[in-house]
């Protein structure tokens, strides 16, 4: 069964900086892309970051291209997303999510299969 777990998510004043890491399961690990989409109040869900676990080549969003780093640790089957230099309109629900290796690049949900129960994002201003 497949399973993706979210953690690190919490409060944040504008300016700071959390890490939130994605706990892959159930999958060979190494051979999908492991995508970050966040969704706030009202709005669609975005595609954030994601990163292919074979080659590690990754793609990131224009509107955080510069503050947010996507990285994965293979050996602990886990995808990490730095996120630095927030901003009160980062606030929302991650999701992390499971594609095929071709998903890298634009993110569209719907090319992503497995999805995560999402962690919480706040940032004050």
């Amino acid at each position: 069964e497949v399973q993706l777990v979210e953690s690190g998510g919490g409060l944040v004043r504008a300016g700071g900086s959390l890490r939130l890491a994605c706990a892959a399961s159930g999958f060979t690990f190494d051979d999908y892309t492991i995508g970050w989409f966040r969704q706030a109040p009202g709005k669609e869900r975005e595609g954030v970051s994601c990163i292919s676990t074979s080659d590690g080549s990754t793609y990131h969003a224009d509107s955080v291209k510069g503050r947010f780093t996507i990285s994965s640790d293979n050996a602990k089957n886990t995808v990490y997303l730095q996120m630095n230099s927030l901003k009160p309109e980062d606030t929302a629900v991650y999701y992390c999510a499971q594609g095929p290796a071709q998903a890298i690049g634009v993110m569209y949900p719907y090319e992503y299969d497995y999805w995560g129960q999402g962690t919480h994002v706040t940032v004050s201003s």
